[in-house]
C-alpha cells in the first residue's frame, strides 16, 4: 500500500493507530511546532513588545513587511531543493536545511532576548527580518520533508494533518501563552524561552528521519545525464526558457528585496507606500513568477511531447553544452514543466481549487480584530478567550476529526466536506453583524451560555465563542483536507518549488484581495461582506467536487 493509497476510503481505524505511532508522525508534529512558533513570534507577539517598549504605531508597521518573506518564499524554494550545505549534506537533503533553519532561528531569538527594541532598533529590525526569512525557509524545506518520507507506514494525509496541529499549538504558544508568559517574566525572558525551546527542536531534529529529495523515474534521479538524453529538449531551447523565467524570478526577488530594505532604512517620509506596493507590484510579481513560467513550462513540455526542439541522440559535455546553466534549468524550469505536463489541461483547475478553497478564511482574517472590537465592542480579553484559547482549541480538534475523516472517508470525500462548512460558517458571521440572534439561541441550546455565566461571563461573550468555534471546526477540518491534496498534486522529487509555489499563491490571493474587501466593507458593511465571501466558497465547492471527479477518472485509468 503506497502513501497514495492510504488516502483512499475504508482503511480504518488500524492505519490510523499505526501512523500515529510511527516515528516520523512524532517528528512531524515537532516541526510543525517549530514552523508555527517563529511565525507566531515575528508576526504576532513582538508588536506587543514594540508596543510595551514605546517604539511608535509607523514603526510597528514597517515590521509588519518582513512577512512578505513567507508570501514570496518560493522565489528562492528551487536553491532548497538543489543546492548542498558543505558539511552538513550527511544529514540528508532536507534535514540539513531544517536543522540548519531551527538552530539559527533559536540563536536570533535569543540574541533578541539582549537587545532593547527602542534603543537598538537598527539591530532587531535586522535581526527579525533574517528570522522571517529564515522562518520562511524552514516552511518551504519541512513542507518538502513531510511529502518525501511519506510512506505506508506514515501516510501523507496523517502527517500533513499532523503537521497543522503542531503548527496550531505553537500558534498558541507563540501567542497568547507569550503574552501570559511576558506579563509575568518579561518580553525578554519570554524570548529567550521561545529561542531555546526552537534550539532544543534543532538539536531533536538531527535524529529525525530523511528521504533523498528523488522523483520516481530515472531521469530525475539522474538530472544532468537526463538532460542530455535522446529526445530531451535541445540545450538551446533549454537556454533560452531559462533566460527568460530566470530574469523574471531575479526582478521580483530584487523588486521584493528592495522594497523591504527602503521601507526597513529611510525616513518615515521617504518609505514606500506598501498597500501601493501590493496592489500594483503584488499582482505582476505573480504574473512574472507563475503565469508567465507556466506558460513556458506548458509549451516546452508540448513540444518535448511532439519531439521538436529535441536531441536526436545522447549528448555529452564536451559536446559544448552548459554543465551549471543545465543545473539552473533543473532547479528553476523542470519542476514547472513536470508539473504542467503532468497535469496537462487539469492544471487550470488545479490553479483554480489553490486560489478558491481557502480564500474564506484567508481573506477576510485581517478585519477579524477590527470586526470583534471596533463593530460587535467586545473587549480585548473576552476576544482573547474567544479566539486565542477557545478558538485555537476547536481549530485543533477539527483537525483532529479532519485527520480522522482522511482515513475513514478518503481525501476527495473529506475535502469536498470541508469546503462546504468552511463556506456555510461565514453565514454565522453574517447572523453576528446584524445582531447574533441565531448564535446567541444557539449557544443558549448547547449549554454554553449558562456554562460561562456559571464562570461569570457575559452571555454574548458564549455567542462569540459558538461562532468562532463553528467556524474554526470548520477550518480545522478544510484545513486537514486542503493541506493533504495541495501535497499530493506535487512531485517527490520536486515537492519544495512545487509545493511552495501553490501554498504562496494561497497567501498572495489572500494578501492581495484584503484592499477591495476592506473598501466594500466601508461601503456596504460587514454582513454583505460575510455573504460575499460565502458565495466565493461556494465556487470552492463546485470547483472541488470537479477535482473530485478527475481524481475518480485518474484512479480508475490507474487501476
Amino acid at each position: 500500500m503506497s502513501a497514495t493509497a492510504a488516502s483512499r476510503p475504508g482503511k480504518g481505524r488500524h492505519v490510523l493507530l499505526a501512523a500515529l505511532g510511527n516515528r516520523k508522525t512524532g517528528f512531524m508534529a515537532l516541526f510543525g511546532f517549530a514552523s508555527g512558533l517563529p511565525f507566531a513570534l515575528f508576526l504576532g507577539s513582538l508588536y506587543a513588545w514594540l508596543s510595551e517598549a514605546g517604539v511608535d504605531l509607523e514603526t510597528m508597521g514597517v515590521f509588519s513587511l518582513i512577512g512578505l518573506a513567507y508570501a514570496f518564499q518560493f522565489l528562492w524554494s528551487p536553491l532548497l531543493d538543489r543546492v548542498d550545505i558543505p558539511v552538513m549534506r550527511r544529514l540528508g537533503k532536507r534535514k540539513q536545511w531544517i536543522v540548519l533553519a531551527q538552530v539559527l532561528l533559536g540563536v536570533i531569538l535569543v540574541t533578541l532576548s539582549l537587545l532593547n527594541p527602542r534603543d537598538e532598533l537598527g539591530w532587531f529590525s535586522l535581526l527579525a527580518a533574517i528570522g522571517a526569512f529564515a522562518s520562511a525557509t524552514q516552511d518551504i524545506v519541512i513542507n518538502a520533508w513531510r511529502i518525501d518520507v511519506a510512506d505506508e507506514d506514515a501516510p501523507l494525509d496523517m502527517l500533513s494533518t499532523v503537521y497543522q496541529m503542531g503548527y496550531r499549538l505553537a500558534s498558541l504558544a507563540g501567542g497568547a501563552l507569550a503574552l501570559i508568559l511576558a506579563a509575568r517574566i518579561g518580553w525578554p525572558e519570554t524570548y529567550l524561552t521561545m529561542g531555546v525551546i526552537l534550539l532544543a527542536i534543532g538539536l531533536a531534529g538531527l535524529f529525525a528521519p530523511d528521504a533523498e529529495a528523488s522523483g520516481p523515474t530515472a531521469e530525475q534521479m539522474d538530472a544532468l545525464q537526463a538532460l542530455r538524453r535522446r529526445g530531451e529538449l535541445a540545450p538551446k531551447v533549454r537556454l533560452r526558457a531559462l533566460l527568460i523565467v530566470g530574469s523574471l524570478w531575479a526582478a521580483a526577488l530584487v523588486t521584493v528585496i528592495t522594497f523591504m530594505v527602503l521601507s526597513m532604512t529611510s525616513v518615515p517620509d521617504e518609505r514606500p507606500n506598501p498597500t501601493v506596493f501590493i496592489a500594483t507590484a503584488g499582482p505582476l510579481i505573480v504574473v512574472a513568477t507563475i503565469v508567465l513560467p507556466a506558460l513556458i513550462a506548458g509549451w516546452l513540455a508540448v513540444q518535448q511531447r511532439r519531439g521538436r526542439y529535441v536531441l536526436t541522440e545522447d549528448a555529452h559535455r564536451e559536446d559544448g553544452s552548459w554543465p551549471v546553466l543545465d543545473q539552473l534549468y533543473h532547479a528553476l524550469l523542470s519542476p514547472l514543466v513536470e508539473f504542467v505536463g503532468r497535469m496537462g489541461w487539469s492544471l487550470v483547475l488545479i490553479l483554480a481549487l489553490v486560489l478558491t478553497y481557502r480564500i474564506c478564511d484567508a481573506i477576510w482574517g485581517t478585519f477579524a480584530y477590527p470586526f470583534y472590537l471596533g463593530y460587535l465592542h467586545y473587549t480585548n480579553d473576552e476576544v482573547a478567550i474567544a479566539s486565542k484559547f477557545f478558538g485555537v482549541g476547536a481549530t485543533v480538534l477539527g483537525l483532529a476529526i479532519g485527520g480522522g475523516l482522511l482515513t475513514v472517508l478518503g481525501r476527495m470525500p473529506t475535502m469536498l466536506m470541508g469546503a462546504v462548512l468552511a463556506a456555510v460558517t461565514n453565514l454565522l458571521y453574517a447572523d453576528l453583524a446584524v445582531g447574533g440572534a441565531h448564535m446567541a439561541a444557539f449557544s443558549k441550546m448547547v449549554g454554553l451560555t449558562s456554562l460561562i455565566a456559571s464562570l461569570g461571563g457575559e452571555p454574548r461573550l458564549a455567542t462569540l465563542m459558538a461562532t468562532i468555534g463553528l467556524e474554526n471546526l470548520a477550518t480545522g477540518i478544510a484545513g486537514a483536507a486542503y493541506v493533504a491534496w495541495l501535497s499530493s498534486v506535487v512531485a517527490k522529487g520536486y515537492s519544495a518549488v512545487q509545493y511552495a509555489l501553490l501554498s504562496s499563491l494561497t497567501l498572495l490571493v489572500g494578501t492581495l484581495g484584503r484592499g477591495a474587501l476592506g473598501k466594500m466593507i466601508e461601503q456596504q458593511g460587514y454582513y454583505a461582506m460575510f455573504i460575499f465571501v460565502t458565495w466565493i466558497g461556494l465556487i470552492a465547492v463546485v470547483l472541488t467536487a470537479l477535482e473530485w471527479w478527475r481524481v475518480s477518472r485518474r484512479r480508475a485509468k490507474d487501476d
